[in-house]
């Protein structure tokens, strides 16, 4: 039998199916997902959570004219493939390939660019008021937000402002109780009691059942079913709707994986005009036994059997360990210690390790949601009271509370340790979560002490470091990824702040490297002719190792800087502006990433389009020997 979705290159295509045939496309689209992600890793359960709802949306709505927002942006795949990408889904987070992500430059049917979580909400409402200036009220944007998101700030916001716009927008809430890690806080619980309430739900639906016939009498019908469906809420639950409250209109709870009646509702809030919310319920990895069961590590899982569910892992022994598996036990360790020492992270408890703490000492762990603004607060707080938050960050999602870096911590020089996690090039993600900017926007921030490990014993050194007494706000970033150390676990060993090292002696040639990028400097300056090139691993941007600039300015007149972020602002910056005002002269030559969005692939093939490898910085390097 022909596939129904090998028919499929556009919504148009879809809506030219019965009704009846909506169930069969849904497998076919699971069945899709689960055949590529299984040969090409992606974010796979949150993707056929929504396979049902990704169906109706562009089913029932006019996409692209009607915009269409996904939050986060990994639970986009089923919309990739009904929207003329199915025949390149399998270059899917591959180097020139299609995005894990929704990119406007990518299709007409990307509304929005989204990659962080939380922003759905505020775009399509300013989509929505835009379209009411323009006289197009009935081109309605869809927000679809889930997967942990509604715990960010940021959509709080969005529908508070939403609320008193009185454009044509929908929110939809897909509630499937997840996000990487199991979701937190108050709103979660509220959603819960939303849902499960059964009570609200019996008396929801005879109530519903019997008002159904009145609509069939009086078209007006509809608004005094809801109106009622709010206060048996109200009555039933104790507590009114949020979403009522802020001035969206609540529909919901419904099943997210019934294709059928989604179709159904969906057009009849088409009808309805101003802002809306609907609340879907739906399993994380629907369709896929495994996904279902074991959420968290479905949610990204690599490679893997489809036909048994086997997770295939690197197999290969004394593998060197994960960046964030070394901070992960490192903090264990320093905690056992040192009982003022908390953990703190923004929803990623396992994404950065900190679940390994967590096993053993839950009070003294906490994960606030997807907020890194109240992340860092949360720890100002904690450190004002004499605590040592050790607060884990990516790189990437710390660009979101940069002001209370600023206010909060560095202002009242609280003793907060910044952990930030893929620092760098990040690989399939792509631009939303390459942490390029994180040197260069620390840099100016006063008070705060910037450093980078070359290695997996330098990262469990500067940790050890930076709780000990006497220190301010201090910041240790590392990449995504494995280590080059087996033996990495040794005794921890106080670093001399603001001092870095010589590596490698020389009298040619001066590199200055910050991070693991040292390491690529490093095999490149071992293909250099003996004594040729000297290397020296700077540890510090912040505060800068000045005696050590000096010696190095004194003995070279070519230097080149080698950093794994933004050429713009950071470490090639400061040695260009240590250089200006010490009136030295010399020849620098800055690697780094350049000045641009990069795209996504292998961190290998990124760091080769970077010049960032080792190969590059050996061809760099022989035209710096030969320039006497």
């Amino acid at each position: 039998m022909e596939r129904l979705l090998d028919k499929i290159n556009s919504p148009a295509d879809l809506k030219q199916l019965p009704e009846g045939d909506l169930e069969r496309l849904c497998d076919e689209l699971r069945e899709k997902i689960i055949d590529e992600c299984s040969e090409h890793p992606g974010h796979f359960g949150a993707s056929l959570g929504v396979v049902e709802l990704t169906v109706a949306l562009h089913y029932v709505f006019d996409t692209p004219r009607d915009n269409l927002i996904w939050d986060v942006g990994h639970q986009a795949y089923a919309h990739k493939i009904l929207t003329g990408r199915r025949d390149t889904f399998h270059t899917n987070r591959q180097y020139n390939g299609i995005s894990g992500f929704p990119r406007r430059d990518e299709s007409e049917y990307d509304s929005f660019g989204t990659g962080h979580s939380s922003t759905s909400i505020s775009a399509a409402l300013g989509m929505a008021v835009a379209a009411k200036m323009d006289g197009e009220d009935n081109r309605l944007s869809v927000a679809v937000i889930g997967d942990g998101s509604m715990t960010g700030g940021l959509a709080f916001e969005g529908l508070n402002n939403a609320g008193i716009n009185n454009a044509n927008l929908l929110v939809i809430l897909n509630d499937n109780n997840m996000a990487i890690d199991p979701n937190v806080g108050g709103m979660n619980e509220y959603l819960l009691d939303i849902a499960t309430s059964r009570a609200y739900n019996k008396i929801k639906e005879e109530v519903w059942h019997v008002l159904g016939r009145v609509n069939k009498i009086s078209p007006g019908a509809r608004n005094f079913i809801q109106k009622i469906d709010n206060s048996i809420k109200s009555l039933v639950m104790k507590q009114g709707n949020l979403f009522e409250a802020l001035g969206l209109r609540y529909f919901g709870p419904v099943d997210g994986h019934d294709v059928v009646h989604l179709v159904k509702v969906l057009r009849d809030l088409k009808a309805i005009k101003g802002p809306k919310l609907l609340h879907c319920l739906t399993v994380k990895g629907k369709g896929f036994k495994q996904a279902e069961i074991d959420q968290t590590v479905w949610h990204a899982p690599g490679k893997f059997n489809k036909d048994t569910g086997e997770i295939l892992h690197d197999e290969r022994s004394n593998t060197p360990p994960r960046y964030q598996d070394v901070f992960g036990y490192t903090l264990l360790d320093l905690a056992r210690a040192n009982p003022k020492i908390v953990g703190i992270t923004p929803a990623m408890p396992t994404g950065c390790s900190l679940n390994i703490m967590m096993r053993e000492m839950p009070g003294r762990c906490f994960d606030v949601g997807i907020a890194e603004q109240h992340a860092v607060t949360f720890s100002a707080g904690m450190a004002a009271r004499g605590y040592i938050p050790f607060c884990n960050i990516y790189s990437t999602f710390m660009q979101r509370a940069y002001d209370q870096v600023i206010h909060d911590v560095a202002l009242q020089r609280l003793h907060v340790v910044f952990c930030l996690d893929r620092g760098g090039l990040v690989g399939a993600d792509g631009p939303t979560h390459h942490g390029a900017f994180d040197l260069a926007y620390f840099r100016g921030v006063p008070n705060l002490t910037i450093a980078a490990p070359l290695d997996e014993s330098e990262l469990r050194n500067m940790m050890y470091t930076a709780q000990l007494p006497g220190q301010g706000p201090f910041s240790i970033r590392y990449p995504r990824g494995n280590g080059t150390t087996v033996d990495w676990r040794t005794p921890c060993v106080a670093l001399e702040v603001g001092k870095g090292r010589r590596l490698v002696a020389g009298d040619e040639v001066a590199i200055l490297s910050i991070g693991t990028i040292g390491g690529e400097a490093l095999k490149a300056v071992r293909r250099c002719p003996a004594g040729s090139v000297a290397l020296y691993d700077m540890r510090f941007l912040k505060p800068l190792d000045e005696e050590l600039l000096h010696e190095v300015f004194r003995r070279f007149t070519r230097v080149m800087t080698v950093e794994e972020g933004t050429v713009v602002g950071g470490l090639g910056s400061a040695v260009l502006e240590f250089m200006s005002d010490h009136g030295y002269s010399a020849a620098v030559t800055r690697a780094g990433i350049p000045d641009r969005f990069v795209g996504h692939g292998t961190r290998e093939q990124l760091l080769r389009e970077c010049r960032l490898d080792a190969d590059a910085l050996y061809r760099r390097l022989c035209d710096l020997i030969v320039r006497r």
